[in-house]
């Protein structure tokens, strides 16, 4: 009487042994709601942004005839956005990848001192990356984001408070949770995507879409680089309701690290944690 699969054992593949990997994998995937949601995240904040891009673009020539500067411009901002954020998160991983967490809290180093070094090292990586970037936006086409003026730096800077504010929440969200919670340091900021005004005016958001985008910094700091760009007006209004935004935005990212540290230290997570 033959066993089940041993025509595949013949060849060396044993079925039991695939689904014992297959079941093991499984249970790695079904215990962890941030994979689960992870699978889903990625198509459905392709599919809204891009949806939006081309609904907004449908009978717009006379944007599409200035969209090359407008949509680079928005695309480097937004880069710069994301870059702050992972920098933060990156640094703070880098020291949990090499099971170092537990060697710093035992030194005198607070956790504050800890994320503001963290939150400097996330715009000093986004400085490194994006000034040769835009520099060679200039060489290949010809367009120098620097033509904003003294306006970029305020952009600059709202933005740099945002992917900070975000970044430090999401350490804090690791530090708590564990590496199970790692793809929230690369996923998180393209949740945002969508509602941030990006490519598209947050009017083609529908309505309650709106009130979301309005409640973002990000937002006001695209329209007011659409606004200078194709309007060339300065929308001081928009910058400065980003930048309170930011502040409380970053307040709330602070307290989150700090309530989820002291979770992780009460738990004893700062020593275990690793690859």
């Amino acid at each position: 009487m033959s066993t089940p699969g041993c025509g595949f054992e013949m060849f060396g593949i044993g079925p039991g042994r695939i689904g014992a990997m297959l079941r093991r994998h499984w249970y790695l995937l079904s215990g962890s709601w941030f994979r689960v949601f992870e699978l889903i995240y990625w198509p459905a904040v392709q599919m809204i942004m891009w949806g939006f891009l081309t609904q907004f673009l449908a009978g717009k020539t006379s944007y599409v005839a200035q969209a090359f500067g407008i949509l680079l411009s928005g695309i480097m901002l937004w880069d710069t956005l994301f870059r702050v954020q992972l920098g933060v998160a990156v640094s703070f991983l880098e020291e949990m990848w090499s099971r170092n967490l537990g060697n710093l809290f035992v030194s005198p180093l607070r956790p504050t001192e800890f994320a503001a070094s963290v939150l400097l090292m996330g715009a000093i990586r986004t400085l490194l990356g994006m000034v040769p970037v835009s520099l060679l936006a200039w060489w290949f086409f010809g367009f120098s984001v620097y033509s904003m003026g003294l306006a970029l730096a305020a952009f600059f800077a709202s933005l740099i408070l945002f992917g900070w504010a975000i970044g430090i929440a999401v350490c804090g969200l690791i530090m708590r949770y564990g590496m199970g919670a790692e793809s929230a340091a690369w996923g998180t900021m393209f949740l945002i995507l969508p509602v941030a005004a990006v490519y598209y005016p947050v009017t083609i958001l529908p309505q309650w879409l709106q009130y979301v985008a309005w409640a973002m910094p990000p937002a006001y700091v695209f329209e007011g680089m659409r606004a200078l760009l194709i309007d060339g007006v300065i929308r001081s209004d928009l910058m400065w309701r980003g930048f309170a935004l930011n502040a409380v935005y970053l307040a709330l990212g602070m307290a989150a690290f700090l309530r989820w540290f002291e979770a992780a230290r009460r738990r004893g997570l700062l020593l275990g944690q690793g690859e």
